[in-house]
């Protein structure tokens, strides 16, 4: 049956994020163009402006607030949007983030679900059922290869990554998504079951994914779409965003 309801979707962001308030609403306003449901987009900010390990620790600590001013928002579904944040934070933290955010907004009186992008690209990977992937990540290579571990530790190998090695965020968010066409066939992909075109939700990638899909053909995703796809399965909706690949394609 269907219907017109709409949707909220709460995001908790870094402060210098610019890019999951226009990529995730991208998506989902696409999906609107061949589904019944629609969606407004209620974002909380956490100061960062460097991707360092002690500036993501220090954000971190403010996602707590976040959970509760969206609590406040009654949304419907809620997204921590910052992968490496959690994944600095040591093996499995997304677990112990999801479950003390979700704590958080029951104790101010909402009972949206709580999903991370960190946890929601290992949950991603894992409903394609892949063991092996390619990486590209803008972060220095010691956070870079903090990611690699982190993946490797949940059981999925990395079997070739590329750190671009930006520091700033703001740099992060501005770039070009389609350079990642050309980008990623610096990656071995010979050993690789999928590719995670940006292991960041800062680094733009959603004008590439169907056209290095298309060319490699691999399925690829990035933590952007990862994190759309859990969003929508929290939603119990339909898992399909057009031309935004595999994981996206109401196969799953």
């Amino acid at each position: 049956m269907e219907t017109n309801r709409i949707f909220r979707i709460g995001q908790i962001v870094p402060s210098s994020n610019v890019t999951m308030e226009r990529e995730i609403p991208a998506m989902l306003h696409s999906r609107e163009l061949v589904e019944p449901e629609r969606f407004t987009f209620h974002s909380s900010r956490m100061r960062m402006k460097q991707v360092t390990k002690e500036e993501l620790e220090s954000m971190d600590r403010d996602s707590d607030r976040c959970a509760a001013e969206l609590a406040d928002a009654q949304v419907d579904v809620l997204g921590y949007a910052c992968l490496v944040a959690i994944m600095s934070m040591g093996h499995g933290y997304h677990r112990v983030s999801e479950e003390r955010l979700t704590s958080v907004v029951e104790k101010n009186g909402c009972y949206a679900p709580v999903v991370t992008s960190a946890g929601a690209l290992v949950d991603g990977l894992r409903t394609l059922g892949v063991q092996r992937i390619a990486l590209i990540a803008p972060y220095m290579k010691p956070l870079t290869q903090m990611v690699v571990d982190y993946l490797e530790r949940e059981g999925i190998r990395v079997m070739s990554h590329l750190a671009l090695e930006i520091p700033d965020n703001l740099e992060v968010g501005a770039r070009d998504p389609n350079a990642l066409r050309a980008i990623y066939r610096q990656l071995d992909l010979s050993d690789a079951d999928a590719v995670v075109l940006s292991a960041c939700v800062q680094m733009p990638s959603l004008a590439a994914i169907q056209a290095v899909q298309e060319e490699c053909g691999k399925p690829v995703v990035s933590a952007s779409v990862c994190t759309t796809y859990a969003m929508l399965k929290k939603l119990g909706l339909r898992t399909y965003v057009p031309n935004a690949g595999e994981l996206l394609s109401g196969r799953y």
